[in-house]
């Protein structure tokens, strides 16, 4: 399997996947905002490499975001506003870099390139063209807005994509550790539905303890799933129904996982006693991984994701170290 395809196709799942979230969870802003006597127009709010980031640029990244900050209560507005315009600066500055960087690479995006990454996210959302760009329009996006963020996220991507890749190594053995880690949790997820005859014993009474393991597997060696529910009558225990393996101490559930449906368990020592579980039904959660040739393929995809993800962190602060940034909000 081809690790760069793997790359290039993932990290456009999650990018255009980004674009459309953006363009769901902003809020349409109620009304621009109107200028006061004596405000400031344009400002220097960063320079990046002695590349200005201007106040109307933070303003017009803000913009869709602001009713969702007025609906908050009045003494918080504030506080939200600046948490708003922080985060926003940081991300452009970020953008600037790798907008900087892509032109040392002679990296650029194509109109063609973001038609097809909308066409893209339209088919996966199955809307047709008018009725994705009027959900974009409901949320305070123009289609120039949008257009210009696809494109920063494919620029982005392109970026990343080329200084990151040669760190990625997913190997077949790491998908394999991986399947197997998953199998594991999946199986902690199994369920039960149990009966079980339970004799108590007294904490701390090991002579007591000797006595009943010894009548509880005398009490077993005779039963079968038609008498069971008559030893539970004579001796205690009862239904416990469909139960989750994360609910029982891990001795129960290494019992119950080693039996298949209709057997009966050898004397278990719980908290408070010896159980002998009859198992009736078992719903693992292992059925629902499927077999190692069946996920491999997605297995590897997620993880060269990750993979990606965390190494754009690290990329992005690498440049952040090398470069020369001012904040001035």
């Amino acid at each position: 399997m081809s690790a760069r395809r793997f790359i290039s196709e993932g990290a456009m799942r999650v990018v255009l996947g980004a674009s459309l979230a953006l363009c769901a969870l902003a809020p349409l802003p109620a009304r621009a905002e109107q200028q006061s006597p004596g405000e400031v127009i344009e400002r220097l709010v960063a320079v990046v490499n002695g590349e200005p980031l201007l106040l109307s640029e933070l303003r017009g990244r803000a913009a869709p975001f602001l009713a969702r900050v007025m609906q908050a209560p009045e003494m918080q507005r504030m506080q939200l506003m600046q948490q708003l315009y922080g985060e926003l600066l940081t991300q452009l500055i970020d953008e600037r870099l790798l907008e900087q960087e892509a032109r040392k690479l002679s990296i650029s995006v194509l109109g063609s390139d973001v038609d097809r990454a909308i066409e893209n996210v339209q088919r996966q959302n199955n809307l047709k063209s008018a009725e994705f760009w009027d959900a974009v329009s409901a949320q305070g996006f123009t289609p120039e807005q949008y257009k210009s963020d696809v494109r920063r996220q494919l620029l982005r991507l392109k970026v990343i994509n080329q200084k990151v890749r040669t760190r990625i190594n997913v190997t077949e053995d790491d998908v394999r550790r991986k399947y197997e880690e998953t199998l594991r949790s999946a199986r902690k997820s199994a369920k039960f539905n149990v009966a079980h005859v339970f004799l108590p014993v007294e904490e701390g009474s090991v002579a007591k303890l000797a006595k009943v393991r010894g009548e509880a597997e005398a009490l077993r060696a005779g039963l079968t799933i038609e008498n069971f529910d008559k030893a539970i009558t004579d001796n205690g225990g009862g239904e416990l129904g469909w139960i989750s393996q994360t609910d029982l101490p891990d001795v129960l559930s290494d019992t119950l996982l080693s039996l298949e449906p209709g057997q009966i368990s050898t004397p278990v020592r719980g908290p408070s006693g010896l159980h002998i579980f009859l198992l009736r039904e078992r719903k693992l959660g292992e059925e629902s991984v499927g077999d190692y040739e069946q996920t491999k393929a997605d297995l590897f995809r997620q993880m060269v994701d990750q993979s990606m993800a965390k190494q754009e962190v690290a990329y992005l602060a690498e440049l952040r170290k090398q470069s020369l940034i001012s904040r001035r909000l």
